[in-house]
């Protein structure tokens, strides 16, 4: 398995746990806003990178 890939997967389950996190504090208003807005925006840069490179990463036989 390539390296790109493993790290692609990674950053895709962070950035899905820093949704589920951003998204379940909103809708318990448990958290600040600024808290909620700082990991919302960080999982939403962890998730998009991972894909990227899950995405644009070759497979090599």
């Amino acid at each position: 398995m390539n390296v790109k890939r493993i790290f692609g997967t990674i950053l895709t389950i962070l950035g899905i746990i820093g949704l589920i996190y951003c998204g379940w504090g909103f809708l318990n208003h448990s958290t600040g806003t600024r808290e909620l807005i700082v990991v919302g925006v960080i999982g939403i840069i962890f998730f998009m990178s991972g894909i990227g490179l899950i995405k644009n990463t070759k497979d090599e036989a």
